[in-house]
């Protein structure tokens, strides 16, 4: 049983800690500075709490002295400091980070290391590079790369058709820092919340628009291959013109705490959510110009004795099987370690990872 550390006792970070401690192969320790959130985990003989203010100096790395891990739950603007400990500790580390600047601190960081550095776990950065990697393989040569993902409420009741299902501080951060993107066979910066299309999935209408960060590595990975990649966030139509409205006429893009107050106090959390993922490739395949298409949807349902919104099912699910692939040997076991390092077959065979293969009981084909 190797013994594992998670900083974060969020909505994602719990759903994470009790899927390891439940399958039987991990002693799992989760870290956080509010007790009260440690508190409602439930009692598990593989599931242990400790309050712990992880910006304290040498607090992190002396709790990671004798683990085989650190996974990160924490808040983009954590990642440097979780990284670092683990660094210290000489741990293995994964998280959940959509942030580029934090990404390219993690990869610093594992420059020499002995152990794996594993950033961008979740669903998008994460899952979302694997299928669009494993696309991209079955072609001879590439044209585009277009990679859409979305956490939506299912039943949306407001001007925003949105609901807070998972960090509002990442939700903020990806709809106002720059965007990886390759245009005309150039890797460009191009700004949040721009270039927004529709289009129709069993037979819903949505809008999807630049967001930073749900690329992960693939601009870097691809360039020099590929004539358009992009990533952009699915949301229901009319989403990104009010946001656009928020962030910059009235400015609470320079003033994200008070933005972050006011979502968090109008827009109640849903477990009642759907994930879409939609990814297509194209290119030439044996001299003919052809496409390939991923797209499925995770509901919310129940998951180890929980109700759980679709967000936590997957995010968490992923997090959990790049632990479980990097102890099976199935990952890089030092340096860096790239989302599209993984095989998605392997991603989908895993116990977690099924959550998104297509026959799953929580997902369904679109």
């Amino acid at each position: 049983m190797r013994p594992i550390t998670l900083v974060g006792g969020g909505k994602i970070g719990t759903t994470a800690a009790e899927l390891l401690a439940g399958c039987g192969d991990y002693q799992v320790t989760v870290i956080d500075r509010d007790a009260a959130g440690l508190a409602a985990l439930p009692e598990h003989p593989r599931l242990a709490r400790r309050v712990l203010d992880v910006t304290q100096p040498g607090a992190l790395s002396d709790a990671l002295s004798g683990q085989f891990a650190v996974l990160n739950a924490l808040p983009w603007h954590m990642t440097r400091t979780v990284a670092q400990a683990a660094r210290d500790a000489k741990v293995h580390y994964l998280d959940l980070t959509e942030d580029v600047a934090s990404t390219r601190a993690v990869r610093a960081l594992a420059a020499g290391s002995e152990r794996a550095f594993v950033p961008q776990c979740g669903l998008a950065p994460g899952f979302v590079s694997i299928v669009a990697h494993d696309l991209a393989r079955r072609f001879d040569t590439l044209d585009g790369v277009r990679l859409r993902v979305g956490a939506l409420p299912a039943y949306p009741s407001n001007a925003l058709n949105y609901n807070l299902t998972w960090s509002t501080d990442g939700v903020i951060n990806e709809y106002c820092e720059p965007c990886e993107a390759i245009v005309d066979g150039r890797r460009r910066e191009v700004p949040a919340l721009e270039e927004r299309e529709e289009f129709s999935l069993d037979g819903v209408r949505y809008e999807a628009f630049n967001t930073s960060g749900g690329l992960g590595t693939l601009c870097e990975t691809l360039e020099g291959r590929v004539r358009t990649l992009n990533y952009r966030t699915i949301r229901y139509p009319g989403h990104a013109a009010l946001m656009k409205a928020l962030l910059h006429d009235l400015r609470l893009k320079d003033r994200r705490e008070l933005l972050k107050d006011i979502l968090e106090h109008a827009l109640p959390a849903t477990l009642q959510d759907v994930v879409v993922v939609f990814v297509t490739v194209d290119g030439l395949r044996e001299g003919r110009f052809l496409q390939d298409s991923f797209a499925l949807k995770v509901y919310g349902a129940p998951l180890a004795g929980r109700a759980r919104s679709a967000i936590q099912i997957t995010t968490a699910s992923s997090l959990c099987a790049m632990l479980d692939l990097l102890v099976e040997g199935r990952l890089p076991q030092r340096g860096f370690v790239r989302q599209e390092d993984v095989a998605l077959a392997d991603f989908l065979a895993n116990r977690f990872g099924r959550v998104y293969a297509p026959e799953a009981p929580l997902a369904r084909a679109a």
